[in-house]
């Protein structure tokens, strides 16, 4: 009963809002003459002359497994203004000194790396990103490079409302918000602090502004929020949102216990007993998630199932920690320092060959859902995930 009023709040938000989308016209080969009628051998030889000879994916963002990454996802900072109980203790966690973090100029530098290699997504993440002064610049600097079709950014939303207008002008096309209750009270007891009414104005205002969908993350934790999945649900059938349940993951400090953890099934389960109807929506093949959609409704539901069923096998994920090193894998505790070697003066060549071997080193699929638990890796703060 808690979303119906927030349900109403939003709906009156977005009665006068434009229906906003973004789209790339996908790259296309050229193509030599051809005659009227090809025959099936001259089809067959020309497709194959157009695969041997179109411009390759960089062979350094590409695995051992032919998985190409061209998903980047970028930490601005570690520091974060909320203190979510999935992600790091109540106290906080050490911060990494200021002299060894990423500068802007050097964030710059490797994207331009990246983007030049393949990369056509970025993602801005934390810590919380939007705290970084300069990040509207960031943005803006990022709308330059030729190649990228996807700026997002993934937040807690306080700073949303504000930020957001400046966001969309320089460039900002995708939003993921953080969400796990609808319960003011419930909110401040997750994330330590208050705030619940500032992130509900960001998520309006996103929908003002025309993003569509607005992703809304909610990590789903037993005992806490799994009697809000409907609720949750229920806000898609008037607006443009992507509800996102996430499985509760293992990161240092959040003291994850398998008991907490509400698998993607059991939720299905659940939402399926009140809307039968829901169906399954196609997605990308390097999705992460698994959609659904209420015939009827504007929004949709996803399911990130990073533990119960793992998509290790079609990742297209790279991160860069905000004190500059590479991580192939959100729950691999193997990583390679850029900033060291961009601080040294490498080259671009050398660069590339430090990348591509880390990316070489990438694992077929992460440890498993109770081996990670085991395993030692940063506080997700630090990984901006």
């Amino acid at each position: 009963m808690a979303a119906q009023p927030v349900s109403q709040l939003l709906r009156r938000f977005v009665r006068s809002c434009a229906r906003g989308c973004s789209s790339v016209a996908p790259v296309t080969q050229p193509r030599p003459g051809e005659p009227s009628r090809p025959s099936t051998e001259e089809l067959s030889t020309r497709l194959q002359f157009l695969r041997e000879h179109a411009a390759p994916f960089s062979a350094f963002l590409t695995d051992s497994f032919g998985r190409q990454h061209s998903y980047l996802r970028i930490s601005l900072t570690e520091k974060c203004n909320l203190r979510c109980q999935y992600c790091m203790p109540e106290e906080g966690v050490p911060l990494t000194p200021k002299a060894d973090l990423l500068t802007t100029e050097e964030i710059l530098t490797l994207t331009r790396l990246f983007v030049k290699e393949g990369v056509n997504k970025i993602r801005l993440t934390g810590g919380e990103p939007l705290i970084r002064p300069d990040v509207v610049n960031i943005v803006a600097q990022l709308h330059q490079l030729e190649g990228l079709r996807t700026i997002g950014v993934t937040t807690n939303g306080i700073n949303l409302a504000r930020l957001l207008p400046q966001l969309q002008k320089a460039g900002l096309n995708a939003i993921n918000i953080s969400l796990d209750t609808l319960v003011p009270a419930k909110f401040e007891f997750i994330v330590r602090r208050k705030g619940f009414h500032k992130v509900m104005e960001g998520i309006h205002k996103a929908i003002e502004l025309g993003y569509n969908p607005v992703k809304v993350n909610c990590v789903v934790m037993r005992g806490l929020n799994e009697d809000e999945l409907l609720d949750f649900v229920a806000l898609t059938q008037g607006l443009p949102l992507d509800v996102r349940f996430i499985e509760y993951m293992p990161f240092d400090g959040n003291k994850w216990n398998f008991k907490k953890m509400v698998s993607y099934k059991e939720m299905l389960d659940a939402i399926q007993q009140q809307w039968p109807e829901l169906e399954k929506v196609p997605e990308e093949e390097s999705s992460t998630a698994k959609v659904f959609k209420i015939p009827g409704f504007q929004g949709q539901v996803s399911f990130i199932t990073s533990m119960s069923e793992h998509f290790c096998g079609t990742c297209n994920r790279l991160r860069i920690t905000a004190d500059g090193n590479l991580k192939v894998c959100l729950f691999g505790n193997s990583e390679v320092s850029l900033r060291d070697h961009l601080r040294a003066g490498a080259s671009e060549e050398k660069l590339l060959s430090i990348i591509g071997d880390a990316v070489g080193r990438k694992k077929r699929e992460h440890a498993g859902m109770f081996n990670i638990a085991q395993m030692k890796n940063r506080p997700m703060v630090h990984i901006g995930g």
